[in-house]
This record gives structure tokens, C-alpha cells and sequence, in this order.
């Protein structure tokens, strides 16, 4: 892999990594967005179809650039290999899952029953998804726009699209930056959460003229369509920090007639409608601009998620011949999670408090823990 890969370079990347030869293959895959499981998915489909019909995978059979593109990597190597990833899929012990999009594929497969080996959902450790997405995002944030606009933050109106636990960071960072911040939700229970924090909750069609920052955080597509960019003011500041750039109408941007794109310099590009002569800035071309105009999350925060991986990996293989985990979704133990978290406090300098015999007794938990039920919200 390479910064500034295109679509094709980095899905040709991802099936080199996972093509070991005629005989060999992954054991486990350390996944970041279900993209190598997908592929093994769509490729193990593709092969029963082809095994039957004797019928290609037809990329034109999607409007999805991203997926045409997984579709003809698919095609062009079953000729010449038609079982290459139903071996793979009998060889894999697992997949551990970083990422809130990627664990939602996990889940949807789970529902339809195509998934096609046990699954370990890291995101959803307390120590991955209260840190790493909160406090990492709350770090990263500032720093991408910094780097990639020099724009002062203090008194610009910022939209951030999303409260959850990403969107909870963003807007952290951009209020106490000095911004004026306001969210778009579509979960009450965020919005409340939002407002108990003094942010003001509204439609993008109520900001999209006013705002000088935008950034989606959901996880979800066609956020931000070609016709509130439009409607930006000048120099307007678009951003995606939820994961695909589907989140940001991207493809609709590009294919707007007459849209004219000025890169200032790599990943940040200034898009000039032609009616007004007027653009909005584009960061990392709608990906992840946090890691296409920043450094990602510092190696603290990451130590967290990356630990929760470890575990889940070793999880999977001690217990590989055991029948422990089924072709469904897990999430690692509360007693786990409080690890994770134990191994990190000394570098921070934390001394923990230790419970009395009669103290643990009283409420009920055991002296070293864990110390929450498994429903407990943090």
C-alpha cells in the first residue's frame, strides 16, 4: 500500500495480500472496513456461480464504481484460478474487524447467513470505539484541517454530520477550537446528547448556506450531496471522517456539468461550480481526511485498538478446534476490555484504587475484576 492509491491500486493491493500461491493463504485476517473479507465473500460467490454456469462476474451489472472495480479483480482471475478463494475460505480460522462500517457488513452477513467464518467485532471493545473513535478523531480532526487548509477554526460555523462516537470527537475538537458547531442526527438519543452538550441540532438543509465546515461522520452514503455543495458559501470546507467517500457525493461532484477542480496541493482540491464561479474545498478527494491529510490517530490511542486485535487474533486461533466460535459475530469479554485498559494506564501515570474483600462483596463483582456487566454503558 501507498498514500494516494488509486480505487484499482488499492483493490489490486488488497488481493496481493491475500494471495499466497496455489497452496497457501491466510489463517486469520486483521480486517479495516470488511474490504479483504468482501472480497473473499464476493470471490467465493462468484466461484459457486462460475462452478454452475460457467458465467462471469459482469461489472456493469452495478453502479457502484468501488464494487465494479472488486467485481472485475474477481473476474479476470477465475479463468485462471477458479477455486483460488473457496480455498481460501476453508483454510481461514477468522477475521477480527476494526471498524464500525466493517462491522456492520460482519452483522448483515450474520443476518443473512453468508457469513462464512467466525468473526470477533474489535470495534465495539469499550477500549477500540470510547478511544480510538472518540479520542483519536477528537485529535486527528483539527490536525487534518490545519495541515490542509491553514484555516483559523475560531468563529467558523462547522457541521458535523453524525453523533456517535466519531462525531462525538469532531465536535469536541471543533468547539473547543472556538467554532460554532452544530450537528445533524438522525438518532434522538444522540440529538439529546448533542444538545446537553450545547451544541444546536438541525438539517443540513437548514446550515448548508451558512456553514464554513462540514464533516461527515456517520458511516452511512449520500450524506452530502452535489446539490447542498453547491449551495455552500465560497470556500466552504468539506470533509468525510466516517469511512467511504460515498459519504460525500463524490461521483455526483465529478460529473457535475461544467465543475471545474483546482488541486492546491495533494488532497486538497478546490471544486468551482460554473453558474456561480464560486467552489468549495475538498479534502483527501472525500476519503478519510484525517489519514489523507493528517497522520491518523497518534500511536497511544491506536496502542488501544491494536491491543484489542492481538487478543482477538490469539482468541481465535487458541480456539480454532475447539467449535467455541461459529461462522457468527463475537465481541471479546468484559474482562478482556478491562485489560486492554489496565496495560495502558501505567504510561499515563494511573495508580488504581483496589477493593476491599467486604467492598467487592457489597456490590457484587470480584476484587480483580471485571467490574461491569457486559450491558454497562460507558
Amino acid at each position: 500500500a501507498w498514500k494516494g492509491e488509486t480505487l484499482q491500486e488499492y483493490w489490486w493491493c488488497t488481493e496481493r495480500a491475500l494471495d499466497w500461491g496455489p497452496t497457501g493463504g491466510p489463517d486469520l485476517i486483521v480486517d479495516d472496513g470488511g474490504d479483504a473479507t468482501l472480497l473473499i465473500h464476493e470471490g467465493v460467490k462468484a466461484e459457486e456461480v462460475y462452478e454452475k454456469t460457467r458465467q462471469l462476474p459482469d461489472p456493469s451489472s452495478t453502479d457502484n464504481a468501488e464494487f465494479q472495480i472488486v467485481l472485475t479483480i474477481i473476474r479476470d482471475g477465475l479463468k485462471a484460478d477458479p477455486k483460488k478463494y473457496t480455498r481460501m475460505k476453508e483454510r481461514l480460522v477468522g477475521v477480527s474487524e476494526e471498524t464500525t462500517t466493517g462491522v456492520k457488513r460482519l452483522y448483515q452477513m450474520q443476518a443473512n447467513g453468508t457469513l462464512l467464518f467466525p468473526a470477533i467485532n474489535v470495534n465495539d471493545s469499550v477500549t477500540k470505539s470510547k478511544f480510538d473513535n472518540l479520542y483519536g478523531c477528537r485529535h486527528s480532526l483539527p490536525d487534518g484541517l490545519m495541515r490542509a487548509t491553514d484555516v483559523m477554526i475560531a468563529g467558523k460555523v462547522a457541521v458535523v454530520c453524525g453523533y456517535g462516537d466519531v462525531g462525538k470527537g469532531c465536535a469536541a475538537a471543533l468547539k473547543q477550537a472556538g467554532a460554532r458547531v452544530i450537528v445533524t442526527e438522525i438518532d434522538p438519543i444522540c440529538a439529546l446528547q448533542a444538545l446537553m452538550e450545547g451544541l444546536q441540532v438541525l438539517t443540513l438543509e437548514d446550515v448548508v448556506s451558512e456553514a464554513d465546515i462540514f464533516v461527515t461522520t456517520t458511516g452511512n452514503k449520500d450524506i452530502i450531496m452535489v446539490n447542498h455543495m453547491r449551495k455552500m458559501k465560497n470556500n466552504a470546507i468539506v470533509c468525510n471522517i466516517g469511512h467511504f467517500d460515498n459519504e460525500i457525493d463524490m461521483l455526483g461532484l465529478e460529473n457535475y456539468p461544467g465543475v471545474k477542480r483546482i488541486t492546491i496541493k495533494p488532497q486538497t482540491d478546490r471544486w468551482v461550480f460554473p453558474e456561480t464561479n464560486t467552489g468549495i474545498i475538498v479534502l483527501a478527494e472525500g476519503r478519510l481526511m484525517n489519514l489523507g491529510c493528517a497522520t491518523g490517530h497518534p500511536s497511544f490511542v491506536m496502542s488501544c485498538s491494536f491491543t484489542n486485535q492481538v487478543i482477538a487474533q490469539l482468541e481465535l486461533w487458541k480456539e480454532k478446534a475447539t467449535g467455541k466460535y461459529e461462522k457468527k459475530v463475537y465481541v471479546l469479554p468484559k474482562h478482556l476490555d478491562e485489560k486492554v485498559a489496565a496495560l495502558h494506564l501505567g504510561k499515563l501515570g494511573a495508580n488504581l484504587t483496589k477493593l476491599t474483600k467486604d467492598q467487592a462483596d457489597y456490590i457484587s463483582v470480584p476484587i480483580e475484576g471485571p467490574y461491569k456487566p457486559p450491558h454497562y454503558r460507558y
